[in-house]
């Protein structure tokens, strides 16, 4: 399988994808924390991808995206963009309508 073909089965793993600097759990960079912390508060149900693991794919995903850094949030596979945008959107309510819509907020919080 050809990188772009792990992007695209990656992407197509949830409605919501968050390419990150470790896990949920174990964030490498504070920017990763943030933004998995922030779906987490809202009940969100993601598929996260630790960039660190896979470094052919975190460079072709800078190509794909073309958005250079990381984290890198998805919806439906689109890109939402990274931890500033991300939590921009949270903080305005923006990110919970989203998720909402895309079906990614677990029923206890929707």
């Amino acid at each position: 399988m050809d990188v772009s073909e792990r992007i695209s089965k990656e992407l197509n793993t949830a409605p919501v994808v968050l390419f990150m600097k470790g896990t949920p759990d174990f964030p490498q960079c504070g920017f990763s924390a943030q933004t998995a912390g922030a779906l987490r508060k809202l009940g969100a149900s993601f598929h996260s991808v630790n960039i660190f693991e896979d470094p052919e794919l975190r460079e072709a995903l800078k190509k794909h995206s073309n958005w250079p850094t990381y984290p890198q949030l998805y919806l439906k596979g689109e890109l939402v963009g990274g931890c500033d945008i991300a939590m921009e959107m949270y903080r305005s309510g923006e990110l919970k309508q989203l998720l909402t819509e895309a079906g990614a907020l677990l029923a206890a919080t929707a």
